[in-house]
């Protein structure tokens, strides 16, 4: 303890030590530094604090290019969740996906980005709980490429900056309005029709009762412009796991995505479904499909 020392640099110090994660020695450290002792006794002191503030700016860096930084690839539909530290999105990916996220009351507990797998009507869509905005670990890389943005919040007033901060305009965005298990009916009532008033598209979630978790799987869902192709092979009754294509498809892209080349092999095939005339329809390759179609593709 520096003699001397202003008490906001006492009370930094504290912070620092009782600091669980490099974000929050971080902020401690700065606070430190700004409040420092500016007499000679202090020298080695300043030096000692900085180096250490750069020290732990150079591991922060290195965890991140090994974790997080090192990029996420991205699924054909990925919805990346944003907000506030301590808003609940660790939990909202648990309730979402076979993620098991570390959860914490402190804040900035999300220090990379964590993926799970939402499988919802035989869709899989990547769900990526991003680190808090304040965070130095926040990724915009990984926001302005995704297709649907999930916004965290606990008040109506976090909306506003937070949407002014994305400069993805491009992505689908969806309001969740978490811990709503605080509020009585009344105030959910009122909360509801504020969100639309304002026409944004909007759940409200309860990770502790699991209130409002299927709908808002629902609009994850819906937030994708996508169609779902159903293969069988032939002889079996159960059509395979469907293969998720743009509207406007044909049948020959359904067979290059179940293996590049596979359209050359195939002769013709037979469709049942919304783009069918009738059950088991003949039809070629440049057939456009619809979605729910179930497709029987004959290689000789």
């Amino acid at each position: 303890m520096p003699i001397n020392a202003h008490p906001d640099y006492l009370n930094a110090e504290k912070r620092f030590q009782n600091a669980s994660t490099d974000d929050e020695k971080i902020k401690a450290l700065e606070e430190m530094i700004k409040y420092l002792p500016s007499h000679k006794g202090a020298e080695n002191l300043r030096k000692n604090i900085r180096n250490r503030y750069k020290r732990l700016k150079q591991d922060i860096a290195k965890k991140s290019k090994k974790s997080g930084k090192k990029g996420v690839k991205k699924e054909q539909m990925q919805a990346v969740l944003l907000g506030l530290t301590n808003s609940g999105k660790s939990s909202i990916l648990k309730s979402l996906t076979n993620s098991n996220p570390k959860i914490a009351s402190y804040g900035f507990t999300t220090s990379e980005p964590i993926i799970g797998t939402l499988t919802y009507q035989e869709c899989n869509i990547q769900i990526v709980d991003l680190p808090p905005i304040a965070s130095e670990n926040f990724d915009k890389g990984i926001l302005n490429n995704t297709d649907t943005i999930l916004i965290v919040i606990e008040k109506i007033d976090e909306i506003k900056p937070i949407l002014e901060s994305i400069t993805n305009k491009d992505a689908k965005k969806i309001i969740i309005f978490n811990k709503i298990d605080l509020f009585n009916e009344e105030t959910k009532r009122k909360i509801s029709e504020t969100l639309k008033s304002k026409k944004y598209n909007f759940t409200l979630t309860s990770t502790i009762t699991n209130e409002g978790i299927e709908d808002l799987k629902g609009k994850i869902l819906n937030s994708f412009d996508f169609i779902r192709v159903y293969t069988k092979h032939q002889g079996k009754k159960k059509p395979n796991i469907p293969v998720i294509l743009p509207p406007g498809s044909s049948l020959k892209e359904v067979a290059e995505k179940i293996l590049h080349g596979f359209s050359k092999k195939v002769k013709y095939a037979k469709i049942t479904g919304p783009s069918s005339k009738f059950k088991n329809q003949k039809v070629g390759l440049k057939h456009i499909v619809k979605d729910k179609d179930i497709v029987e593709f004959a290689t000789e």
